[in-house]
């Protein structure tokens, strides 16, 4: 058997060097895209995006008078993977976010904003108050988000449902005496899986798990003695 030249086996050598040399990147964004944990629906163009901005749909405020008894909200619990600006999914356990697309503001931030917006938009006997007007206060509810998510339940190419589950507990403000505690579960399927129709999901059963609480607060203050 001949044993090709010295040149020779350079040059076959050189050839391979440089074909190697060309296909690294390839190889490397292969192996970056392997370690991602986003997922990729139809994106419209714009990529930030909020809920809460019109709860309860064009309710109208209810008047001062009717509004007999304030409710301190304690800081809100929330879930840590669902707290920030990005847009959790979960498929079959596996959990990661939607590419391209996040909140305006922290998912916390706009859950608060529209706890808020819901208590003013509600024709209930319940008002928020403010830090400094704890004394006024008869009942003070705690807000704990247990779950934030779009559900992949029908596999990651069908249109995803989205999960709230919240916590609520009240107490009396005087005494710290327990008055309710209770999950409040809403569940909404998103009409495509597409990122607008995702966070029209979130939106309406965000909006539908608050009208809920707001509910049973003020259920809960109907006994109360007016302020």
């Amino acid at each position: 058997m001949s044993i090709p030249p010295v040149r020779t086996l350079g040059r076959a050598l050189g050839r391979a060097l440089r074909s190697l040399s060309r296909a690294a990147p390839a190889l490397a964004l292969c192996l970056a895209l392997g370690g991602c944990i986003s997922l990729f629906p139809k994106a419209e163009p714009s990529g930030l995006y909020r809920f809460g901005h019109d709860p309860l749909g064009a309710a109208a405020p209810a008047p001062a008078a009717a509004r007999t008894f304030g409710v301190f909200k304690t800081p809100t619990v929330f879930t840590r993977a669902a707290a920030a600006d990005r847009i959790l999914t979960v498929t079959h356990g596996e959990a990661a976010y939607i590419a391209g697309a996040r909140w305006v503001s922290p998912a916390s931030v706009l859950f608060d904003e529209a706890v808020a917006r819901a208590f003013e938009s509600d024709a209930s006997r319940a008002r928020l108050v403010t830090r400094g007007e704890t004394a006024k206060a008869a009942l003070a509810l705690r807000l704990e988000v247990r779950s934030f998510e779009a559900d992949y339940v029908d596999g990651p190419k069908a249109a995803p449902e989205v999960l709230v589950e919240i916590r609520a507990v009240t107490t009396r403000a005087a005494d710290r005496t327990l008055v309710g505690d209770q999950v409040f579960v809403a569940k909404v399927k998103a009409t495509d899986n597409r990122v607008g129709a995702i966070v029209q999901a979130y939106d309406q059963a965000n909006n539908q798990a608050l009208a809920q609480i707001v509910a049973w607060v003020s259920a809960a203050g109907a006994g109360l003695p007016q302020s």
